[in-house]
């Protein structure tokens, strides 16, 4: 980055700019219009410079010149300024998100509502089971040795599974109360080992009710099931066919690009692990729609635990400096839905939905 002069950067940004704008080949006349206060001869030297050093190209030897990859890359890691969200676009997504209720496809939602913000294709990818909260954990018991676990998940989900237990009413009020602190805020994997850690315990291998209750924790949890690849939702294919920068050629590329679903959420990954927003460009996702392509993804998150993603394909000449922030704050809609779906009703409740209280044993119970 440190390479360009202040100039050579202007002129950088002034051509990424108006290649976004317009899609078409930006040529010194066209920068010089724009307000650079140099002459046309001097921005051809510059545009000349800025194409030996692998920032723009020419289509074609009598035409203007389109930035590459790798402008696009200094454009958005140096260059733009994040616009602001407007009072109209915060308004759709806080009301996109208000109307959604516990049994509502929030991924759905969320897609359908970034497409028609952005005007391209939406990703999103749902949290693994392993990332996945759990808010409630029920034991009902059903004939003599058995019960039924009963697991909610943080997105609504539930699954059931039969267990092999002899454990009477009245130890099943206390199993659950115990539980209830234990897993309260933790995604599956770590109460995974939690339980595993907890039954190596002198304490509980001398306890015969927390040896029950972790032991049945376990098993409970332990059965979870999940494909390994998480489900993927994709909205507005349609808007993004039918956008001018594929008019002509790369239909192929994109269609084919939407049903890598493996790749994009190899890409949105990389979101998680940074732990924000992220862009990829063109050919830094490899073959993935012949390096005509950009991805903007974010991560979303269970009370502060990454769970999944949610981004946008589009062209690499996307408006970042637009995109960028709806991107993030569509992200940041779906964590609080979650949070306060999770939060609504998670008190524990017996089967007659009655609220149970805990014991103070319970909470003195270390990690």
């Amino acid at each position: 980055m440190s390479d360009l002069s202040h100039r050579a950067k202007q002129i950088l940004y002034a051509a990424v700019t108006e290649f976004v704008a317009t899609g078409e080949p930006v040529g010194s006349r066209t920068l010089a219009k724009r307000g650079i206060d140099l002459s046309p001869a001097s921005i051809r030297n510059v545009l000349s410079d800025l194409e030996d050093a692998g920032y723009l190209k020419q289509p074609h030897t009598s035409a203007g010149r389109i930035p590459t990859d790798r402008a696009f890359r200094l454009f958005i890691d140096a260059l733009m300024q994040l616009q602001e969200l407007s009072t109209g676009d915060r308004a759709r997504i806080d009301e996109g998100f208000a109307q959604l209720r516990g049994g509502d496809d929030v991924l759905q939602t969320a897609g359908k509502l970034l497409s028609e913000l952005t005007g391209t294709a939406a990703v999103v990818v749902a949290p693994r089971v392993e990332n996945l909260t759990l808010k409630h954990l029920r034991f009902i018991r059903t004939v003599p040795g058995q019960v039924l676990a009963v697991l909610v998940m943080s997105n609504g989900a539930v699954q059931n599974r039969f267990l092999q237990a002899a454990v009477s009413e009245d130890d099943l009020v206390r199993i659950h109360n115990l539980l209830d602190d234990v897993i309260e805020g933790r995604s599956l994997g770590d109460l995974r080992d939690l339980f595993v850690r907890r039954l190596q315990t002198e304490r509980v291998r001398h306890d015969e009710l927390r040896r029950q209750a972790f032991e049945l924790g376990e098993a409970a949890v332990a059965g979870v099931t999940g494909s390994q690849r998480p489900d993927v939702v994709i909205e507005g294919r349609s808007k993004l066919l039918d956008l001018p920068d594929f008019a002509s050629s790369g239909v192929k590329d994109v269609v084919s690009a939407l049903d890598e679903q493996e790749r994009l959420v190899q890409l949105l990954d990389a979101t998680v692990a940074a732990n924000g927003t992220s862009v990829v460009v063109g050919a830094e996702a490899g073959a993935l729609g012949a390096g005509q392509l950009a991805i903007i993804g974010a991560i979303y998150s269970d009370h502060g635990r990454s769970a999944g993603s949610v981004g946008v394909i589009g062209p690499t000449r996307m408006d970042y400096p637009k995109v960028v922030p709806l991107v993030a704050a569509t992200a940041s809609a779906m964590s609080a839905f979650i949070g306060r779906h999770h939060d609504n009703g998670h008190a524990a409740r017996d089967e007659s939905g009655n609220r149970l209280e805990r014991h103070t044993a319970a909470d003195e119970d270390e990690d």
